[in-house]
C-alpha cells in the first residue's frame, strides 16, 4: 500500500469506536468509512427486496449491488436495521463480498480510518495502525440508550443491554472473520475514558507509530 496510510479501529457495539475513528480521520486528513454502515445499508436493501436476514442468498445478492450513496440512506442507525445488520454479517458469503468495496475504499489516496469487527484482521490484516477498542458491557449499553433516546426513541434500558450482549455472543461466536483483538492492535478501554481522552490517547500512538504523518493541528 505505497503511499497509502490505513488504520484500522476495531471493536464492539458501543465501545466508542467510531467516535474515535472519526476524530483520528479528522486529525490527520485521512477519509473514514463505517463498515458498521455498510452492513446496515446491506440491512436496508434486504428489507426493500421483502427477503429476511436469515436468507444468505438474498443477503449476498444486495451486498453485490451496495453503492456508496446507500451508506447515506435515513434510518440506518435505527435499532431494528442494527440488530438485523449483525444477523446479515453472520453470513460468510455477505462479509466476502464487502470485503472488496472495504479495501478499494481504503486504498485510495490518502488512505482511510475504518472501523468495525474485523478490520484488523480479516479486512486489513497489514494495517499501519491497529486498535481494538472496547468497554463493559453495561457501560456500552448506557451509551447506546442515552443515544436512542435523543433521537426520540423509547426502548427500555434493559432491552438495549440484552440487546448489546446478544450482537456480542454473534459477532464472537461466528465461525467466519468473528470479533476478535488482532495480535498486533492496541487495545484502549474506554469504559471510564471520555471520547476525547480515548481519541487524544489514540492519536499519540498514531504520532509514535508514524512519525512521518503530518498530522492536522
Amino acid at each position: 500500500m505505497d503511499g497509502v496510510i490505513v488504520i484500522a479501529v476495531d471493536g464492539p457495539v458501543a465501545s466508542g469506536k467510531g467516535t474515535l475513528a472519526r476524530h483520528l480521520a479528522a486529525r490527520t486528513g485521512l477519509r473514514h468509512l463505517d463498515s458498521g454502515m455498510i452492513y446496515r445499508a446491506v440491512a436496508t436493501l434486504v428489507l426493500e427486496d421483502g427477503a429476511d436476514a436469515g436468507n444468505a442468498q438474498a443477503c449476498v445478492r444486495a451486498a453485490e449491488r451496495l453503492a456508496t450513496a446507500d451508506l447515506e440512506r435515513p434510518g440506518l442507525r435505527d435499532q431494528e436495521i442494527g440488530s438485523m445488520a449483525s444477523r446479515i454479517a453472520a453470513h460468510r458469503e455477505v462479509r466476502a463480498a464487502l470485503v472488496e468495496f472495504q479495501r478499494c475504499f481504503g486504498t485510495t489516496p490518502p488512505g482511510a480510518v475504518i472501523d468495525g469487527r474485523d478490520i484488523g484482521t480479516v479486512v486489513f490484516p497489514d494495517a499501519d495502525v491497529k486498535f481494538f477498542v472496547t468497554a463493559e458491557a453495561r457501560v456500552r449499553a448506557e451509551r447506546r440508550h442515552r443515544e436512542l433516546v435523543a433521537r426520540g426513541e423509547t426502548i427500555d434500558f434493559s432491552n438495549v443491554l440484552e440487546e448489546i450482549r446478544e450482537r456480542d455472543r454473534r459477532d464472537s461466536e461466528r465461525a467466519w472473520a468473528p470479533l476478535r483483538q488482532a495480535d498486533d492492535a492496541v487495545a484502549i478501554d474506554t469504559t471510564a475514558l471520555d471520547a476525547a481522552a480515548a481519541a487524544q490517547m489514540a492519536l499519540d500512538i498514531v504520532c509514535q507509530r508514524l512519525g512521518a504523518l503530518s498530522v492536522l493541528s
